[in-house]
């Protein structure tokens, strides 16, 4: 088997054959001709093959070379445009940044912020992820994501001991309701809300356990609840909210996202006993991290946005 090259001689055989020139490419890499010869030398032997015909002064490029060129030169190519990219981040915002949301927010505020921000920062582009707590947090453990935002109430399950590592701020606090649609609600409800009646209703879930349902009953009515007769199990807000359009269950949801629709008398918000369960939306990190100067300036415009728009 073929054992890879050394890549600082594929490096000093991308600049004779680009530079076309022993002496260019020595003064290219501040290094002497002698060590350009050598690792030339060195890699032809590597890859048991001739890579330059030496006519006097000159090397001409044997067809082996030509195909090594085309292998190496995107490559090169792309470590110039990104090596670029790095110092250019450290002044001004650029690159790319990538963000997991719940979906929900994530529908309702990114896309615009992302907008407003790239008004002033063009030079920077995103990714945008939308999922659960549990997502949320994998993706972030893996190195996939810059900022992640999460749903606290959906992170009481998770042991403690995990979520030492992290640091959350505030973003906003979000009321959470139990909602159906009018007609559903005056077919099947008919004014009574007790514990009773609820349970034995149809449920859209946004979460694989109807986690946020089934917090809602616990908070609300102190009594833990199982086997809900879930109709749709979806990762989807936009489904959800459809769910509930087309008078198929109760489903939980932020008030803030269907304000239209319950001024409106479309979606009804379903009375409860206590007062409105809270979620907070947080941004969550390593304690360790120390954020670009891209996330830094980002994170600032977009708690400043959503302020404005909250509050």
């Amino acid at each position: 088997m073929l054992s890879h090259p050394d890549l600082n001689r594929l490096k000093v055989f991308y600049y004779v054959f680009t530079k076309q020139s022993v002496a260019k490419a020595a003064e290219e890499l501040n290094i002497t001709q002698s060590a350009v010869s050598q690792q030339l030398k060195k890699l032809e032997t590597e890859l048991e093959t001739l890579l330059f015909t030496r006519l006097h002064k000159r090397l001409i490029p044997t067809s082996d070379a030509q195909r090594l060129l085309s292998i190496l030169k995107p490559f090169f190519h792309e470590l110039e445009l990104g090596l670029r990219t790095i110092a250019q981040s450290k002044e001004i915002p650029s690159g790319e940044l990538r963000v997991g949301s719940p979906h929900g927010f994530g529908k309702a505020y990114l896309p615009k912020n992302f907008a407003a921000f790239r008004r002033i920062y063009p030079k920077v582009s995103f990714k945008l992820w939308l999922g659960d707590a549990n997502r949320i947090f994998s993706m972030l453990d893996k190195g996939q994501l810059d900022i992640a935002i999460i749903d606290e109430y959906l992170v009481q399950r998770m042991p403690l001991d995990n979520l030492k590592q992290y640091r959350f701020e505030k973003v906003i606090d979000e009321e959470l309701i139990l909602a159906g649609s009018k007609e559903y609600c005056e077919e099947r409800l008919c004014g009574d809300y007790s514990l009773e009646n609820l349970v034995r209703q149809d449920f859209i879930s946004c979460h694989l356990d109807a986690l946020a349902v089934t917090n809602w009953f616990s908070y609300h009515f102190g009594k833990a609840v199982s086997k809900l007769n879930v109709v749709l199990e979806t990762d989807s807000f936009q489904t959800v909210m459809e769910g509930i359009e087309s008078h198929l269950g109760l489903s939980i949801t932020a008030s803030h996202l269907v304000r239209g629709q319950l001024k409106e008398g479309r979606i009804i918000s379903i009375p409860a006993p206590k007062k409105s369960t809270i979620n907070r939306i947080s941004l969550v990190q390593f304690k360790t991290k120390v954020p670009s100067l891209t996330e830094q300036i980002f994170l600032t415009h977009f708690k400043q946005e959503i302020q404005q728009i909250w509050y």
